[in-house]
């Protein structure tokens, strides 16, 4: 059995907002392992990050990421529930770091939820006949279907993408971190993301030939 320090449960405690007794018993079921105990409030629904999740979050602030000279321009909306919050330092820092992610990752929608159904419906059909053509058993294609397209949503969806500051959780799982510490709501509403000459048939010059033309 694990020796249950109190800086253990405090750890725990920031990490979901539960109560103190909870993390302790948490980390007790769990004989201290963090990763299987804060499953376990989430399981239990004793989280406060989860219950904070569903309040109104209508304050916030909206960011601006600059990057490589002008080549990569971001701006993002991140909404928190009060102005107070809002105006902290960890909050700003933490919208500063969404916005670094989107510049450096590339994310097309937010959440799997702003997929469009049509994209959903061609890549299941690419990879429908992918795993055919790779002679892939009738059986096990739809399987292999939804492990393709949750990869997917993992390369396309800003909260599934691994963070870039910290690749061993997803972005998701930073807001709810956040959240649990913080102590308010906290959601990522929108964003754009601009790269220079994106969308713009770039001229590609012949380098011989202006060279020949030269000569002659």
């Amino acid at each position: 059995m694990a020796n249950i320090t109190a800086a253990m449960v405090k750890e725990l405690r920031e990490k979901t907002g539960a109560g103190m007794m909870d993390c302790k018993k948490a980390l007790t079921e769990k004989n201290g392992n963090m990763e299987e105990a804060i499953a376990y409030l989430r399981e239990k629904g004793l989280s406060a990050a989860e219950k904070k999740a569903g309040r109104i979050a209508a304050e916030g602030l909206v960011e601006s990421y600059i990057h490589s000279g002008g080549r990569i321009g971001v701006l993002v909306e991140v909404n928190c529930e009060t102005d107070f919050v809002a105006k902290t330092a960890e909050f700003q820092e933490f919208v500063k770091d969404i916005a670094m992610h989107i510049a450096a990752a590339n994310p097309q929608y937010v959440s799997r939820e702003e997929v469009p159904a049509p994209v959903i419906e061609s890549e299941k059909a690419i990879y429908r006949a992918a795993a055919l053509n790779e002679g892939r058993p009738e059986r096990v294609i739809d399987k292999i279907v939804e492990g393709r397209l949750d990869k997917f949503f993992s390369e396309v969806c800003l909260l599934e993408q691994a963070f870039v500051k910290n690749p061993d959780i997803t972005v998701g799982q930073l807001v709810t971190d956040k959240i649990a510490t913080i102590g308010e709501n906290i959601n990522i509403r929108r964003f754009v993301r601009f790269e220079r000459g994106e969308g713009l048939e770039k001229r590609q010059d012949d380098f011989a030939a202006e060279v020949m033309s030269q000569i002659k």
